[in-house]
């Protein structure tokens, strides 16, 4: 044993080097091909469940938002002067939705989920008529609640990707009708709400929680880590079956035809970056966008329908109380009129 140590330090001190065995010892550990975690901001989840896994994550979230509007309707003498009504209308929305998904892993590249919501809405409408005598705010206050759309997503993986190289997740949400549709529920029309012989306002007494037809939604969803953040985003394009024979509910149990209505298509967009605090804590700002298309009656688009544009743009932290559970708060703030001018989203993902 003294002979080898002098004869290595001899070596050594003379400037040769030892040759390197040709086995390697041991083996590199495997590299996950699971894209890294970012604090969620969208409907569309980046990381998917482990296979065997499930994950059971209910959520809570709240909406609020309002609007003006100003109708005139008769006619103008000088551009100063309108002769006939300014109905001017105020509506506050409020929307609650608690939300339980289960999301089962059944490979390592694909999921599948299932979402059960339950919603409660809230709207106040406040109205003053102008050129009828009155000075009295009018206010029409009304509410909803009940099972929302039950919807059942796929997604899958489609390569490996890794440092500088971008994850690929395709998904396909479909949603059912399982809620109170608009259609179901009673306006304060006494015959019709549309027409010369149009009665009351055609504000619903009820609010509904589904959107009354089936939809199925197309995403691809891309993870691009770039140390030490992660670029993220989606698209998707919603698209809504038509129904045929659509009757709204009136006063005294009136029926009005509306015959066939086919609502626009929905494209969204979404981009975020996400940063990791420490091993336990992620932050993540993104923008949400979606552009909502004109709906059709028969064939024409309705009278007053125009697309919409939804903008939000939103904040996200995640913190990791242990391995198998997870806290989620999100913020989001409206960006264009139609939005809902606040958002807030808290998700408490347990895996089992």
């Amino acid at each position: 044993m003294q002979a080898t140590i002098l004869m290595a330090a001899a070596m050594m001190a003379s400037g040769a080097v030892m040759a390197e065995p040709d086995t390697p010892v041991g083996n590199a550990p495997p590299q996950d091909s699971r894209p890294p975690a970012v604090a969620p901001l969208f409907e569309q989840p980046g990381v998917l469940t482990p296979r065997g896994k499930f994950v059971l994550e209910p959520a809570l979230q709240f909406g609020y938002s309002s609007s003006n509007r100003v109708v005139l309707v008769g006619y103008t003498i000088i551009p100063a002067l309108l002769i006939g009504l300014v109905d001017v209308r105020e509506v506050k929305r409020n929307t609650s939705t608690a939300t339980l998904s289960g999301r089962y892993g059944l490979s390592n590249r694909t999921e599948l989920e299932i979402k059960l919501p339950y919603v409660y809405r809230s709207d106040s409408t406040v109205s003053r008529e102008v050129f009828t005598g009155t000075g009295v705010d009018r206010v029409f206050d009304t509410s909803g609640r009940g099972i929302g759309d039950v919807e059942l997503a796929l997604r899958h993986q489609l390569n490996e990707g890794g440092n500088d190289r971008p994850y690929y997740v395709a998904g396909l949400r479909f949603k059912s009708r399982t809620g109170t549709d608009p259609f179901e529920v009673v306006t304060d029309c006494t015959q019709r709400c549309v027409g010369p012989d149009a009665t009351g306002t055609g504000l619903p007494l009820e609010l509904p929680t589904g959107s009354g037809f089936y939809a199925l939604q197309p995403s691809l969803t891309w993870l691009y880590p770039s140390d030490p953040a992660i670029l993220f985003g989606s698209v998707s394009y919603l698209y809504n079956f038509k129904r045929n024979n659509v009757n709204r509910r009136v006063l005294n149990g009136e029926q009005e035809p509306l015959g066939r209505i086919e609502p626009g298509g929905v494209f969204g967009f979404n981009f975020g970056i996400g940063l990791a605090l420490n091993d336990k804590a992620l932050l993540s700002l993104g923008y949400d966008h979606s552009s909502i298309a004109r709906t059709r009656q028969n064939g024409a688009p309705v009278a007053g329908s125009v697309r919409t544009q939804l903008g939000t743009l939103l904040m996200g932290f995640s913190y990791r109380i242990s391995p198998q559970r997870t806290v989620n708060l999100s913020v989001g703030a409206g960006l264009t009129r139609d939005t809902p001018d606040v958002q807030l989203s808290l998700r408490l993902p347990m895996t089992f």
